[in-house]
């Protein structure tokens, strides 16, 4: 696995050897920065990879332009594979990793830091991310112009998800994974 695009393109990322953690494929991760990018949702943004796995999708961002990432993910394996893909790209300024479920997480400890774009990749077939959204939100870790990207089962729809004031703005299928980019629905 590597970095897709932007200033760190090419390089190599850690992966565990066990199967504990299912990492967004190279494919599918550039057509998904694709999509942002063509949005301008990336640079200069605050992001936060809940579920993040090996960080690739907050490492790919901050390839892109972003300006600082926190990562979440509750196993420790992960923890430390995403903090060796940091620290490999020498990004630890840009970087905030904590040890939690992303699903459960409470107050953010860093206000300033409150995240622009959202990865939620959980384990499939859990019914997690709506569980994750309710804990960021409450939490206080998004700004008020936050986009969500959701990566799920193909069957996932937004109905699941319990707070109403999401839209889907964009929408992608690759084999058995959908992508998903939420905002906002505007208030009249």
């Amino acid at each position: 696995m590597r970095i897709c695009g932007g200033q760190y393109r090419g390089r190599k990322l850690n992966t565990p050897t066990s199967d504990h953690i299912r990492p967004t494929s190279d494919k599918v991760r550039q057509a998904l920065f694709n999509m942002l990018e063509s949005r301008n949702l990336v640079r200069d943004k605050i992001v936060l990879d809940g579920f993040c796995g090996t960080g690739a999708l907050g490492l790919e961002s901050l390839s892109r332009g972003a300006t600082f990432c926190t990562f979440i993910d509750k196993d420790r394996r992960s923890i430390k594979t995403c903090s060796q893909n940091v620290e490999m790209l020498g990004i630890n300024d840009q970087a905030h990793i904590i040890q939690s479920d992303t699903s459960k997480i409470k107050i953010n400890p860093t206000p300033d830091k409150k995240a622009d774009l959202i990865f939620l990749d959980p384990p499939y077939n859990m019914g997690l991310i709506d569980h994750a959204i309710q804990a960021l939100e409450k939490g206080n870790w998004i700004s008020d112009e936050a986009i969500y990207v959701v990566e799920s089962e193909k069957s996932f729809t937004l109905s699941d998800v319990s707070d109403t004031s999401w839209t889907v703005v964009q929408e992608k299928i690759y084999k058995d994974t959908k992508i998903m980019i939420l905002e906002k629905k505007e208030t009249s």
